[in-house]
């Protein structure tokens, strides 16, 4: 069994994808060949935003989102310990100050309720993580930056895809954040609006196993405010407005022709792709019900594209090896919280984040990918129920 079917998906859509990538091979223009703007503007419209800019992967999309934000040396970032190293990355290597929020105990997604207590006079972002395919309480964390002046990037990498219900707003006019950026978060209104769309800046990663994946590494970020548009566009190909005038200090991050042109071959196939990723999740909930593992929870007014179907339980590496044994695949996201971690426990808070420490001895993912079949789910979740060797 695979963990991530890529190859049922590549047999449904292979004439597709050979002819968009045969069409690259044919013009030759591998780097930011007409693909790249085809497809940034098939994705702003999907999830309904003014701009996106394609880069090289989803870590280089937060990388460009806060060198947009103008990050300087010592200014803070709140995130979530729980989550791939990444979104801690990249505040560091701008020498900014990751400060890690502790996490909901039922979702994995960085428990807004705690984050205005996280802010201080050195703030300068907030960073949510949308975990496993699901959004975090987007209205509570665009409150509060509004209230505080500072931009909010979601890292979205896991959920390209999600909706999310904002809810109503008085007024759509936002407060400008400190140092003149950009407008916060997107006024509500009771709409439903898409993971990447719910923030001042969405990042999102097209790794191959991504709700939306290429053959390789690539990202984009979304906006609605063209200074920050035009920003990452020039960060992304090394801080130029124009061929050899370098406005600005970039990065290589562009994503390749050929990357693009696969994901315009897979979008037709996306929204089947979404609703079986939310049918397999339910059905996983269902038949889970009555064994005795923990099922993360799914917010009234959101949906989850389950990036990753993941679950808790005790004895973990027991219940691995028992999988194991019986051919089924199993992952941990994540094993250690990032503030545990050498590279970054330096900015471990006081008390450290026993919520996320706890998940992280629990969490297992199992398979999960749109071409999923039932019998195979069926035969995962008998195997969990006998590795358990009882039900709840």
């Amino acid at each position: 069994m695979q963990f991530i079917d890529l190859k049922a998906q590549y047999a449904a859509l292979k004439a597709d994808i050979d002819a968009a990538i045969q069409q690259v091979l044919d013009h030759g223009q591998y780097i930011m060949g007409p693909e790249v703007a085809q497809l940034e503007t098939a994705l702003a419209a999907r999830v309904g935003v003014g701009h996106c800019v394609t880069v090289a992967s989803g870590t280089e999309a937060l990388l460009i989102a806060l060198m947009a934000l103008d990050l300087q040396p010592g200014d803070e970032v709140i995130t979530s310990p729980f989550t791939f190293a990444a979104t801690a990355e990249v505040i560091a290597l701008l020498g900014g100050v990751p400060v890690f929020v502790d996490v909901e105990p039922d979702t994995g997604l960085i428990d807004a309720g705690r984050i205005e207590a996280a802010i201080t006079p050195r703030t300068r972002a907030l960073m949510p993580v949308s975990l496993y395919g699901q959004v975090p309480d987007m209205d509570a964390i665009n409150a509060i930056a509004a209230r505080h002046g500072l931009p909010v990037i979601e890292d979205a990498a896991q959920s390209f895809g999600a909706k999310y219900t904002m809810a109503p707003t008085p007024s759509s006019g936002m407060a400008a954040p400190q140092g003149g950026s950009p407008a916060l978060g997107r006024p509500g209104g009771g709409r439903v609006a898409h993971s990447c769309g719910v923030s001042t800046i969405g990042c999102t990663s097209f790794f191959p196993s991504k709700p939306l994946g290429c053959y390789g590494d690539g990202g984009a970020l979304f906006t609605d405010d063209a200074r920050l548009a035009q920003a990452a566009r020039e960060i992304r190909v090394h801080g130029q407005s124009a061929r050899y005038t370098h406005t600005r200090v970039g990065v290589g991050g562009r994503m390749d022709t050929i990357q693009c042109a696969v994901l315009l071959a897979k979008l037709p196939r996306l929204d089947w792709e979404l609703q079986r990723r939310r049918e397999l999740g339910a059905r996983y909930h269902a038949l889970l019900a009555d064994v005795n593992v923990g099922l993360l929870t799914v917010r009234e007014g959101r949906d989850s594209v389950w990036g990753q179907y993941t679950v808790t339980v005790a004895d973990r590496p027991a219940v691995q090896a028992a999988l194991k044994a019986v051919g089924i695949p199993t992952a941990v996201h994540y094993p250690r919280p990032l503030h545990q971690q050498v590279a970054y426990e330096r900015f471990a808070p006081a008390g450290g984040c026993p919520v996320a420490e706890q998940l992280a001895q629990q969490v297992m993912s199992l398979p999960m990918s749109p071409d999923l079949g039932e019998a195979d789910q069926d035969r995962v979740v008998a195997a969990l129920a006998a590795a358990l060797g009882r039900r709840s």
